[in-house]
């Protein structure tokens, strides 16, 4: 079965308009799924909304504007102190309604001078000995996704959702579905990882075969696959490598499943980890993807293909991993170290 391009063939479809007659956060609901966001944006983007028509006093944002969102725009960022990409996503979040709910052309250059710039920070980098001293300090599922982010750069919600066929184990190679920007990457599978994926995958699939006996065992198919391949839900290759332990209902649904485990209790894990080895650094699970960048760099890898793997758009994205290196991104010698 072949899904790698589905995304790509989905959105060539023509997108419906929200159900008329519903509630204006339902239409706005209904509209973020027809353009296939993520449960999670959809939740975040609605938070941003109901807060914009909660600050005007409950008025209906067809009789607002431009001057507005200004407003509060201008209450979130000196009021709530956001930080510059929540900045961005709550206007991107009122844009979205304005555009493609209420189908309102608003004046966006007025619009332009509250679009702040995120700033460029050098990210938190491990040495190879810290990340493995923090590693060292995990077990079970918790280090073995640990080690998948570090072995391959795959970021927290990239190894979260990653299905069972998705692990290549022929060819050791982890394909990425739907990273960021909905785009399909292939990364490198560590060696190391082999033999303790291939007995956490039985363990998956002895508590699928379960599921399977006992009515359920169905999960969450994107693009709705399910409708083009009405089996494919109950198939293990379509199971998530890393399942919640408890059975949930899916929210949109309605269907009791599996579905993936809850990235927050990987964050803990890694949290805990870095306290138990004292490391004097703010380590998240993204810290072992920036880890994973620098260090093939330190290897001499060329940065084009730390770019692929890492699956960024813009190579100027992978050249900040070069101003952590030791040597420097241009491999300068301090003057004050020179004999």
């Amino acid at each position: 079965m072949t899904t790698s391009n589905t995304p790509k063939l989905a959105s060539l479809q023509p997108i419906p308009p929200a159900t008329p007659g519903k509630k204006l956060l339902e239409q706005y609901s209904e509209t973020l799924r027809n353009r296939h966001y993520s449960l999670r944006t959809e939740r975040t983007y609605i938070s941003w909304v109901r807060k914009y028509i909660l600050h005007h006093n409950k008025r209906h944002p067809r009789e607002m504007g431009v001057a507005e969102i200004n407003d509060f725009i201008t209450y979130i960022v000196n009021q709530k102190t956001v930080s510059a990409s929540t900045q961005n996503q709550a206007i991107s979040a009122i844009l979205f309604l304005y555009r493609n709910v209420l189908n309102i052309k608003l004046d966006e250059i007025a619009l332009l001078p509250i679009r702040p710039t995120k700033p460029r920070r050098v990210p938190t980098v491990l040495s190879r000995q810290e990340a493995k001293n923090v590693i060292s300090k995990m077990d079970g599922i918790y280090k073995l996704m640990t080690q998948i982010m570090y072995g391959g750069g795959l970021r927290l919600m990239e190894v979260i959702r990653l299905r069972v066929k998705d692990l290549d184990f022929a060819n050791h190679q982890i394909v990425v579905r739907d990273g960021k920007g909905e785009n399909d990457r292939v990364t490198m599978f560590p060696d190391v990882l082999l033999e303790p994926l291939r007995l956490h995958i039985q363990q998956v699939k002895a508590q699928h075969d379960l599921d399977l006996s006992k009515g359920f065992g169905t999960v969450y198919l994107p693009y709705a696959l399910e409708r083009k391949y009405p089996n494919a839900n109950r198939e293990f290759a379509w199971q998530y490598v890393f399942p919640a332990p408890v059975l949930s209902t899916d929210p949109i649904r309605g269907v009791k499943q599996r579905h993936h485990l809850n990235e927050a209790n990987l964050q803990r894990a890694v949290k805990q980890a870095a306290r138990l080895t004292q490391i004097d650094k703010p380590v998240t699970p993204h810290t072992f993807r920036h880890s994973f960048a620098t260090h093939l760099l330190e290897s001499g890898y060329d940065i084009r293909t730390v770019q692929e793997l890492l699956g960024h758009k813009d190579v100027k994205t992978t050249m900040i991993y070069t101003h952590v290196l030791q040597r420097g991104g241009l491999a300068v010698r301090s003057p004050l170290d020179e004999k």
